[in-house]
Parts: structure tokens; C-alpha cells; sequence
């Protein structure tokens, strides 16, 4: 295994409601684990057979404790493979390689307000922030959006935890008024107010749009995507992996990564939606067409860098440094 590899035991599982599985992970040797911060994640390795995939998973326990992780993981209905194979998979007893913990989600500690964002299962994260902001006893809330209040995990979690005060709950299926209203329920803007929000991309989109559009700058509105819908349009162009001295044709519907590891040049990939920054490669020439939800847009403008599992190139040749 690699230096930043563990080989985790499943110590507990538990099915919440809304198809959500909570998983607590024990290192295998019995060893404390590393600490990690509030919005981390944990890579974990999936194989079995023909099923062999990467996929992430946002940490919901406390940073504080170090015995043990606890993740979420959604039963979705769109999946690739990922989260079928953990339901099957994760039994008590169980092992996986697990990469980690890593964070691309990290919290303003001293911000003045935060404001928690969660809708379904996007609020893994926003628990272990919880619990870290009561720790530091900062001022935040935390909003809750699922379907009903029936499919609504962790919610027995929460309402025992001495931050429960702090949370609302958001049903769609409830009067309006009940609802996420992002007029009434976002504070004005100010430079101490930090906004953060996990779900669906459609929510997450409505969210930042309506959060940025009201004046909060976007430096203050963090963001982290578990999945995304990629967009595969677009013709072919040419790819120059320089150091490999290798030249590939990415045609429509191919992608880099798997274009270049025809070509005998790996690229690591994991998440393939542009979500993880595994694959991320340094551009030598050329111009990216971005298609991921990983790169800030000061980075996209710079075009020295592209997620090489789904971005796409705006001219005819990208020369990448691999």
C-alpha cells in the first residue's frame, strides 16, 4: 500500500432511512488514524471481481475523535458502480484500501457566521463541520434539505447532539413556507459570513447562483460537488503528452485520460465526473474547455491546469506536461 494508504474494518453498519448507509471505520491494526478536518474525505477503493473503482466519500464524524471515521453513502439510482458496490460490500468485518483523509472542502474556522448548507446527501460534511463549529463555539446554522421528513438520515443523530438547537429541517414535501427560502434563510453579506453547501448539482447550483447573486462574494461561498453531470459534447482535437513524447486523437465521446491510457500513459483517474482532482495535469499549450466542478474559476482563467477525466480542449492541439 502507499504511504498515505490504510486498510480500514468496517466496525458498524447502519442503514438510515433514504436508501443512506453509515459506515464507522476502524483501522484494521487497531492504530489511532490520522486527523483529519472538518470537510475532509476519504478515497475508498471498491474491488470485487470485475467491479474496480475509486470513489469519495465526505467524513461525517467528529474531527476530534481519532478511534474512528464515519461516512454516508447514498444508494443511488444513477449509479456508476460506486455506491452499489459499498452496499454490497461494506458488511461488518469487512476491509477496504482507503486514500486519505484529503480536503478540498475546508472550513473558515474563524469566520464571524457560517451558514451550513445540506441537501440529501450532501449533508455528510456539514456534520463534521457542525460539530467542529460547536467545538470552537462559533455562530452557525445548519439547513437540512431532503425530500421528506420519512427518507431524512441522520436525523436521529442530530437531534440528540448538543448542536441540535442550530439545525433546520426542510421538507419538500411540506407547506412552502416550511421550504428552503433562500431570500429569508441567507443572511445579508458581509466578509465574515461564510456560506457552505453539498448536494444534488441542480441545489447546489441554485444555492451558489442565488447566494453570489445577492452579493456574497464568491471567495465566501465554498462549494464541493460528490457527483456532476458531465457534458460530453464536442468534436476531437489533438493531445501531446510531452514527456511520454506521445501524440493522441480524442475523438467526441472519448475523454484524455482513457485517450492517453490507450496510448500506454496513465493518467490517475478516480472520481470521473471532475469532482476529485485526482487527475488533474499541469497544460503546457493551449486551451482548456473546462468541463469540471474541481477548478476555481481563477484557475480555469490561468489554463494551466484540466481534469484530463472530462474537460475538453477550446483549440485544436493541448500539449499536457505527461
Amino acid at each position: 500500500m502507499g504511504k498515505n494508504t490504510l486498510k480500514l474494518k468496517v466496525a458498524d453498519r447502519i442503514e438510515e432511512p433514504g436508501n443512506i448507509l453509515r459506515l464507522r471505520l476502524v483501522e484494521a491494526s487497531g492504530a489511532s488514524l490520522p486527523a483529519f478536518e472538518a470537510g475532509a474525505h476519504l478515497d475508498l477503493h471498491l474491488k470485487d471481481g470485475t467491479t474496480d473503482l475509486w470513489r469519495q466519500y465526505s467524513l461525517c464524524s467528529d474531527p476530534a475523535t481519532s478511534n474512528a471515521y464515519e461516512i454516508g453513502v447514498l444508494l443511488d439510482p444513477k449509479s456508476r458502480g460506486g455506491s452499489i458496490a459499498v452496499h454490497r460490500l461494506a458488511q461488518v468485518g469487512s476491509t477496504f484500501e482507503v486514500e486519505g483523509p484529503r480536503n478540498h472542502f475546508p472550513l473558515e474556522e474563524k469566520a464571524e457566521v457560517s451558514v451550513l448548507l445540506g441537501g440529501g446527501i450532501g449533508i455528510t460534511p456539514m456534520l463534521a463541520m457542525a460539530q467542529r463549529l460547536h467545538a470552537l463555539n462559533r455562530n452557525f446554522v445548519l439547513h437540512y434539505c431532503t425530500r421528506s421528513d420519512s427518507v431524512t438520515a441522520f436525523k436521529d443523530l442530530i437531534q440528540t447532539a448538543p448542536w441540535a438547537d442550530k439545525v433546520v429541517f426542510h421538507f419538500d414535501d411540506q407547506a412552502a413556507e416550511q421550504r428552503l427560502d433562500l431570500v429569508r434563510d441567507l443572511p445579508k453579506p458581509s466578509p465574515g459570513t461564510h456560506l457552505y453547501v453539498c448536494g444534488p448539482q441542480g441545489f447546489m447550483d441554485w444555492v451558489i447562483d442565488t447566494a453570489e447573486g445577492s452579493g456574497h462574494a464568491k471567495a465566501n461561498v465554498h462549494r464541493e460537488y460528490f457527483s456532476a453531470d458531465v457534458d460530453q459534447s464536442g468534436g476531437g482535437f489533438e493531445v501531446v503528452a510531452k514527456r511520454s513524447g506521445v501524440t493522441v486523437r480524442v475523438e467526441a465521446g472519448n475523454t484524455i485520460a482513457k485517450a492517453l491510457a490507450a496510448a500506454g500513459v496513465k493518467i490517475e483517474v478516480k472520481c470521473e465526473e471532475g469532482v476529485c482532482g485526482t487527475c488533474v495535469t499541469d497544460v503546457l499549450e493551449g486551451i482548456p474547455d473546462h468541463r469540471d466542478k474541481f477548478l476555481t474559476d481563477e484557475e480555469r482563467e490561468e489554463c494551466t491546469m484540466i481534469c484530463a477525466c472530462c474537460s475538453r480542449a477550446a483549440t485544436s492541439t493541448l500539449v499536457l506536461d505527461v
